[in-house]
This record gives C-alpha cells, sequence and structure tokens, in this order.
C-alpha cells in the first residue's frame, strides 16, 4: 500500500539534476566562484575606500603618481598609459564574448581567432602592469621622510605659459654628496639583532647641503590645502624642515615607505592591483589551456563550447574588476 503524501511542491525546487537554475554544474560552480572573489574584492577596496578618506589631506595625487609611458621617458603624461591598459583589457573582453558566440554556432575557426586576440590582450596587460610596477617602485626624483613619517618633496617654480608653476626636483640633481663612504648595517659587521635595507643614494645631510646652496629650490608637503594642491613651504621653513625633522631619503616606493606621500598608498596599490594582476595572469593561462584544447578539436568532438563560455565568465569577472580598481586608484 502506497503511503507517501504528495505535497505539490516537488517540481518547485531543485532536485539535484544536473541544470540547476538552467545551467549546468561547472557554470553554477563558476558563478558560486565569482560571487565570493567579488566578496573578497569588495572587502579590499572598502579597506582601501576607508582609508584614503580617512588620510585625505595628505594622500598621493594619482594625476602626479602615475605619468609614466614607455619609451617616453622624461614626459609627464598623467594618465595615458592606464588609460592604454583599461582599454586593451576592456578589448580583450570584446574578443571572448566574440569567441562565444562563435562557439554557439560551432565555429572552429572563429573560436581560435578570438581566443589568441583575448590572450595578447592579457599578456600586454600583465605586462604593462609589471612595468608600472617597476617604475613606481624605482620612483622619479626622490623624497625625505620626517621623523613623523612625513614626505617632503623638491622642487622650484618655473615660468609656464605667463604663470608660476611649482616643478619637481630630482634629489640627484641638487644633493651635495660628501666623500665619507657609508656602508650598510648587516649581522656580518657585527651588528647580529638587525640587518638594513637597502641604503638610498643620499643621506639627509646631503641634501640639505644641496638644498642651502641652491636658493631657488623649495620643499613641498605631502598635506593637501583646499584647492587640491600641496602644500608649498617658504624658503626659511624649507630649511628648517630639513634640518630639524628630515630623517631619511625615500626613493621610490616600496611597504615601507613611498616618494609620492603616505607609505599606506603603495601598501594598498601592491596588494590590490597584483591581487587583480594574479587574477589576469590566471585567466591568461585558462584561456591558453583552453586555446589549445580548441585547436585540437576536444570540444569539436564535444559537440559543445560550453568550456569556452564557462573561462569567459571568468574573464569578464576580470575586467568588471580592473573597473572598480582603476575608479579607486587612479580617479577617485
Amino acid at each position: 500500500m502506497d503511503t507517501s503524501v504528495v505535497t505539490g511542491t516537488e517540481e518547485k525546487v531543485w532536485g539535484g539534476g544536473n541544470e540547476p537554475l538552467k545551467a549546468s554544474y561547472g557554470k553554477l560552480m563558476m558563478w558560486f566562484f565569482i560571487v565570493s572573489d567579488a566578496l573578497t574584492f569588495s572587502g579590499f577596496l572598502a579597506a582601501y575606500g576607508f582609508s584614503r578618506f580617512k588620510f585625505i589631506d595628505s594622500w598621493p595625487i594619482a594625476d602626479e603618481v602615475f605619468t609614466h609611458v614607455p619609451f617616453l621617458h622624461g614626459q609627464e603624461l598623467p594618465m595615458i598609459y592606464v588609460a592604454f591598459m583599461t582599454f586593451i583589457l576592456i578589448m580583450s573582453s570584446v574578443t571572448m564574448v566574440l569567441a562565444v558566440d562563435a562557439g554557439h554556432n560551432m565555429n572552429k575557426t572563429k573560436v581560435t581567432w578570438y581566443m589568441f586576440l583575448t590572450i595578447i590582450g592579457g599578456v600586454i596587460f600583465v605586462g604593462s602592469q609589471a612595468w608600472e610596477w617597476a617604475t613606481f617602485i624605482k620612483g622619479d626624483y626622490g623624497a625625505v621622510q620626517t621623523k613623523g613619517g612625513n614626505i617632503l618633496q623638491f622642487g622650484e617654480y618655473v615660468d609656464k605659459d605667463g604663470e608660476q608653476v611649482f616643478k619637481r626636483i630630482s634629489v640627484a640633481d641638487f644633493a651635495i654628496v660628501g666623500e665619507k663612504e657609508r656602508v650598510q648595517d648587516n649581522r656580518k659587521s657585527g651588528i647580529w639583532y638587525r640587518s638594513e635595507s637597502t641604503i638610498p643614494n643620499y643621506n639627509v645631510d646631503e641634501v640639505y647641503a644641496g638644498l642651502e646652496a641652491n636658493p631657488n629650490i623649495l620643499v613641498r608637503s605631502q598635506i593637501i590645502n583646499e584647492a587640491g594642491e600641496k602644500i608649498i613651504l617658504t624658503r626659511e621653513e624649507s630649511l628648517k624642515s630639513i634640518k630639524e625633522n628630515g630623517k631619511t631619503v625615500v626613493e621610490g616606493a616600496n611597504l615601507v615607505a613611498n616618494e609620492y606621500g603616505t607609505a599606506l598608498f603603495a601598501d594598498f596599490f601592491f596588494f590590490i592591483t597584483g591581487f587583480h594582476g594574479f587574477h589576469v595572469l590566471s585567466g591568461v593561462l585558462l584561456n591558453i589551456i583552453i586555446f589549445f584544447n580548441v585547436i585540437l578539436g576536444t570540444y569539436e568532438r564535444r559537440g559543445s563550447y560550453e568550456m569556452v563560455e564557462k573561462v569567459g565568465l571568468y574573464w569578464h569577472f576580470v575586467d568588471l574588476v580592473w573597473v572598480f580598481v582603476f575608479t579607486f586608484f587612479y580617479l577617485v
């Protein structure tokens, strides 16, 4: 005798079949991964946002930091190369869409070409990001870090189109190098409890001597005024700030110091852009694997290019995340 009870809800819930929400198991798992990864990036960007506005009066100005373009040394072109990187990544998302569409039509030739173009776009982006990192780490002008952790930069007023404009000057252009050679502290020299990081090319005394010998050079603080510009000290204040508060010379940016401003900016930059760059590199490797499977006819024999669609979901997610990273770091 059948004692089962029909509740009327059997058709309204997923019974464990292969197509929940009209999606295959593989695509559903990819969506789960994307959602969880989106939450991770959201946490990182939220932390950056809180820190950015907590130190809003001393945060580095992006237009002064990201001014470099490969093969155009000495020219300041704010945001140009970053815009190029963004364009390349967005276009690679377009070619991925075309690859997925060609896969739906079972067009092996078009899938191959569009996947190839997507890989090229990803490689260009990752290479550009590595170059940007190297440039950021090397730095441009150098600066002096005070005992309180603030950054002091150097420059002079020049005439540009009939008005006085403050132009940055490299420490190397005016520092007077002393005759005494400084040896790096390390365990071999008997200082067993510490090892110094790389010694700067100049010390504070050499910078002060050069500043004193060049009356046209002024110091610029990392503090931003109401007009959105960094405060420039008078000649007397410039000499006093270096002599009394100068602690060490900073060249470039790392996890400890940053010649462009607060070190927290560099920490977030390396961590978030590095984390995103790792995602792009992983996507490129996945695309290469899928690309060779397409050439070998693996998906043609299966009768479906769903694998291309799944890796496409990941690639679009990586592109979308970059839009937010680009907005937070470079535009806001």
